[in-house]
């Protein structure tokens, strides 16, 4: 099914996975009734804060993370255009991470009683908002997994691999180049190191002709080797939905 982003950002992600009735396509829209501006930088949510709203990302990139004891920031996901976010926190009076724009964003906030009409109303969406969270879930899994076994140069070149993967799920015309969008800091705080190790990997990966980069333009030149090398695995693909109960 082919949508328009008017209609709903979300039902666009969804769309790809089944074909949403009209009554689904309609309740998702209702959750990105009201749009709010976010520039580069801004928090939207922060760590051990309640908040008693959830949010679609509807343009832009943002990113979860927590803060360690030591001061220092380890990013958990980056959010991309389609992502429900905050959800999380729904379990707990406050939010068990923070939430901030990694570029200028527009995100569609909804109460949480709408999340349960949602539920109650077409239980398909709901195991639908299941599925994609188990998504997230894996893919965090398997980053937590290469943290501890993977070289350093693993890492960088699978978080590349996830975010043209992420990307493309929202740009069907991405290939193997896209823009990334992340300063050398961020990689760091996502993968456990430091920006001049980041660096120094990326400079590897380039002299080893595993990647191109020209003016924060990324082009996989060798993606086998940088998934071989990390056990990097493409979580958006080979999902079995088949037990998705019938939409009303």
């Amino acid at each position: 099914m082919t949508l328009s982003r008017s209609a709903s950002c979300f039902a666009e992600i969804l769309s790809d996975l089944v074909e949403l009735t009209d009554n689904e396509i309609q309740a998702l829209k209702q959750l990105e009734a009201r749009e709010r501006n976010l520039r580069r930088g801004a928090v939207l949510q922060r760590e051990n804060e309640p908040d008693h709203e959830l949010y679609i990302l509807r343009r832009g990139m943002m990113m979860s993370y927590v803060l360690l004891e030591d001061g220092s920031r380890q990013i958990l996901r980056f959010l991309f255009p389609g992502d429900m976010i905050g959800l999380p926190g729904i379990l707990y009076r406050g939010s068990p991470e923070a939430l901030c724009a990694l570029s200028d964003c527009v995100v569609c906030p909804f109460d949480r009683s709408a999340l349960s009409n949602l539920i109650v109303q077409h239980p398909r969406l709901a195991a639908l908002i299941l599925v994609v969270n188990q998504i997230e879930r894996v893919s965090l899994t398997d980053r937590l997994a290469m943290l501890g076994r993977t070289t350093a140069k693993a890492r960088v070149g699978a978080l590349l691999l996830e975010l043209r993967d992420r990307l493309r799920a929202t740009d069907k015309s991405i290939d193997n180049s896209f823009t990334l969008g992340l300063t050398q800091e961020e990689i760091g705080d996502a993968t456990g190191l430091t920006s001049v190790h980041v660096n120094r990997m990326l400079r590897q990966l380039e002299q080893e002709g595993s990647i191109a980069r020209v003016n924060g333009h990324v082009t996989l030149l060798d993606e086998s080797v940088l998934a071989r090398s990390a056990n990097y695995v493409n979580r958006f693909e080979g999902i079995e939905i088949d037990w998705l109960p019938v939409p009303r």
